[in-house]
C-alpha cells in the first residue's frame, strides 16, 4: 500500500512493522464546543483507513488525543461563567457521543492532555536543559525555533516565513523570535492551573502531543495524520518539540492531511450560519450518509458541502440497498450460471487496488458501483451460488468502509396493499392494480414488479 507523504511530497510505500503494531496518532478535538462536519470529515477519514489496514493483516495501535485544558477551553468558560473543566468534561463526552453515533469504533486509545502533564513537564525540561526553550518572568517557557535548523521542513517554510504567521501562535512581547511558541503558561489568576517543578501553571497547546506520543509509541511512529489546517504551525512545533527532546529523526515517518472542508464554498463560521454540527446534520440523515459522502472524495482533496451533496450521497445510499434487498429475493432460487465469478474477482482486485494507491475512496465506491450496475439487468437470471457470492462481496466492501445498511421497514399498510394489487393483477384487473400502485406511491413507496414477485422500496 502506498501513502502520500507530506513530509516528503511523494507517495511512499507503507511496509508493515515486523513484531509490533503499526503506531497511528490522530490530533483529536480541543473540547471547547460541539463537534462540526470538518471534525466528522478527518475522523471518519482515518477510522477507514484503519479498518482498511487491519482488513489486510495489519495490527494497529491508533492513539488519539483529545485537548481538555487550552485557551479557548477557558474563554468558553469564561462567556458561559462555568469552570474549565466542566466545559471540557461536558464537551469532551459529547464528542465521543458523536464519534459513537458516526460508527468510529477503531481508536484503541484516547488519551487525556490533563493526564500527561507529567510527560509534559519532563518534555519541556529537557529542552531547557538541551537549551532550545527559554523561561519569560510572568508570561511562560518558549520554545525557540531559531535553535532547531529543520524548521518548517513540513509545511516548506522557512523561519522567516514562519514568523510572518499568527494562526494560534502565541502572543508576547518579550520573544526572541515572533514564530517562538510557548511550551508552559504561567499561572495568571482565574485560570485553572497545575503545580509541577516548572512552577504554577498549564501546558501549551502543542506540546501535549509529543508528550502524549511519547509516553505510548516513544520518540518515533509510524504515521501522524490530522487535518490539513494544522500542518503549520502546530505539526511544525510538534516536529521541533520531539526531535529536539530526543535527537532522534522522523518523529513520525508519514505525515497524512486531510483536505479542507468547506460549506458552500465558504470556510465554516457561526457568523456566517453554515456552522454545521455532527448532531445538527445526524437530525436530517442517518451516520451512513456522511459516511459516504466523506469517501466519495479523496481525503486529501477539498471537500465543499452543501446538503445537496448529502442527498446524492443517500440516493447513492439507497441504490446500493436496493441492490443488496433484490439479492434477498433471488437468494435460494436454482438457475442457470452467468459467468459472474470471474467478473467479481476483476473488480474485487479494482477495489482493492484503488484503496492500496493512496487510500483513493472514491475510485474504489465506483468500482463498488460499477459491480451492482454490471449486475442490476442479469440479477432475475442468477443462481443462488453467484448470487451469494455477490452479495458477499459487496458486504464485506461495505464492511471495510463501516457501512452497515438496514433493509427499510415496509409498514403492514402497504404490504396489504401490495397484496391486494397482486390478487387484482392476477384476475387482470389491470386499471384498479395500477390506482394501487399509484396510492402506495403517494404514500412514498415504489413497486417494481419482477420474476420473482413485487419489489416494494422507499420512493426517492
Amino acid at each position: 500500500m502506498k501513502i502520500f507523504n507530506t513530509l516528503s511530497g511523494e507517495k511512499e510505500n507503507l511496509a508493515k512493522p515486523q513484531e509490533r503494531p503499526l503506531k497511528l496518532f490522530v490530533c483529536g478535538p480541543t473540547v471547547y464546543d460541539s463537534s462540526h462536519i470538518g471534525h466528522a470529515r478527518t475522523y471518519l477519514t482515518f477510522d477507514v483507513f484503519v479498518r482498511y489496514l487491519r482488513s489486510l493483516g495489519f495490527k494497529v495501535f491508533y492513539l488519539q488525543n483529545i485537548t481538555d485544558i487550552d485557551d479557548k477551553i477557558i474563554a468558553r468558560a469564561k462567556e458561559t461563567k462555568k469552570n474549565p473543566r466542566e466545559i471540557a468534561g461536558f464537551f469532551g463526552k459529547e464528542y465521543l457521543k458523536d464519534m459513537k453515533k458516526l460508527g468510529v469504533n477503531s481508536v484503541t486509545k484516547y488519551a487525556r492532555a490533563t493526564g500527561c502533564v507529567p510527560e509534559m513537564t519532563a518534555q519541556i525540561q529537557t529542552l531547557i536543559r538541551k537549551n532550545y526553550a527559554y523561561k519569560i518572568e510572568g508570561d511562560g517557557i518558549y520554545f525557540d525555533i531559531s535553535k532547531f535548523k529543520d524548521y518548517g521542513r513540513l509545511s516548506k517554510r522557512t523561519i522567516a516565513q514562519a514568523e510572518d504567521a499568527v494562526s494560534r501562535i502565541d502572543e508576547s512581547a518579550k520573544k526572541r523570535n515572533r514564530g517562538d511558541f510557548c511550551l508552559w503558561k504561567f499561572w495568571k489568576k482565574g485560570e485553572p492551573f497545575r503545580e509541577t517543578p516548572l512552577g504554577k501553571g498549564r501546558p501549551g497547546w502543542h506540546i501535549e502531543d509529543t508528550a502524549i506520543t511519547e509516553k505510548f509509541f516513544g520518540p518515533q511512529y509510524d504515521i501522524h495524520g490530522a487535518a490539513i489546517d494544522l500542518k503549520f504551525p502546530h505539526h511544525e512545533a510538534e516536529i521541533a518539540q520531539q526531535e529536539s527532546a530526543s535527537g532522534k529523526k522522523p518523529m513520525a515517518k508519514i505525515w497524512m492531511h486531510t483536505g479542507f472542508l468547506l460549506v458552500n464554498n465558504k470556510k465554516m463560521s457561526k457568523s456566517l450560519k453554515n456552522f454545521i454540527t455532527i448532531k445538527e446534520f445526524l437530525k436530517k440523515y442517518p451516520p451512513e450518509v456522511l459516511r459516504w459522502l466523506v469517501l466519495s472524495h479523496h481525503y486529501r482533496s477539498p471537500l465543499n458541502f452543501s446538503w445537496k451533496l448529502a442527498e446524492e450521497a443517500k440516493t447513492s445510499l439507497g441504490r446500493i440497498n436496493d441492490f443488496l434487498l433484490k439479492l434477498n429475493c433471488v437468494a435460494g432460487v436454482k438457475k442457470r450460471k452467468i459467468g459472474a465469478r470471474r467478473i467479481l474477482k476483476q473488480l474485487e482486485k479494482e477495489f482493492h487496488k484503488a484503496m492500496a494507491d493512496d487510500f483513493n475512496t472514491p475510485l474504489a465506491l465506483s468500482h463498488l458501483f460499477k459491480l451492482t450496475l454490471k449486475f442490476q439487468e442479469k440479477i432475475w437470471s442468477m443462481g443462488n451460488v453467484e448470487t451469494r457470492a455477490l452479495k458477499n462481496q459487496v458486504e464485506s466492501a461495505l464492511k471495510i468502509l463501516g457501512i452497515k445498511l438496514k433493509p427499510p421497514k415496509i409498514p403492514n399498510k402497504i404490504r396489504q396493499l401490495v397484496k391486494r394489487r397482486e390478487l387484482l393483477r392476477a384476475n387482470k384487473q389491470f386499471v384498479q392494480a395500477d390506482n394501487l400502485r399509484k396510492k402506495v406511491l403517494m404514500l412514498g413507496y415504489s413497486i417494481e414488479d419482477t420474476p420473482h414477485g413485487p419489489f416494494v422500496r422507499l420512493s426517492r
